[in-house]
């Protein structure tokens, strides 16, 4: 029997469009509980790019597609997307779905 890993099929949203994505460009960005619950502090700021980095990698890997609208801006995705740290499937879901993210990664 071949074993099937949580990895394998944990789901994973996105956006119908990159264009829904409103969330602040600018200031602290302050996740929920249910996006970061590393125990350390929820708040990032989206000037400082480990922040960013740190922050958007929550959003994309836990949210919904309500969640990625709220908090994610999407000038800021597509200047943090090839740092951001993605399981290998979510970012090939992201990146199928939305082909210009796979050119940023690539530039």
């Amino acid at each position: 029997m071949e074993r099937v890993l949580y990895g394998d099929v944990l789901p994973y949203a996105t956006p119908t469009s990159l264009h829904e994505l409103h969330g602040p460009d600018a200031g602290v960005l302050t996740l929920p509980l249910h996006l970061f619950w590393s125990g350390l502090s929820p708040d990032f700021d989206l000037a400082d790019t480990d922040d960013l980095v740190s922050a958007y990698s929550a959003v994309v890997r836990e949210g919904s597609a309500e969640d990625q609208a709220r908090y994610l801006d999407r000038d800021l995705l597509a200047r943090a997307w090839a740092s951001l740290r993605l399981p290998v499937r979510c970012r090939s879901l992201w990146e199928e779905r939305f082909p210009e993210l796979r050119a940023l990664a690539r530039a």
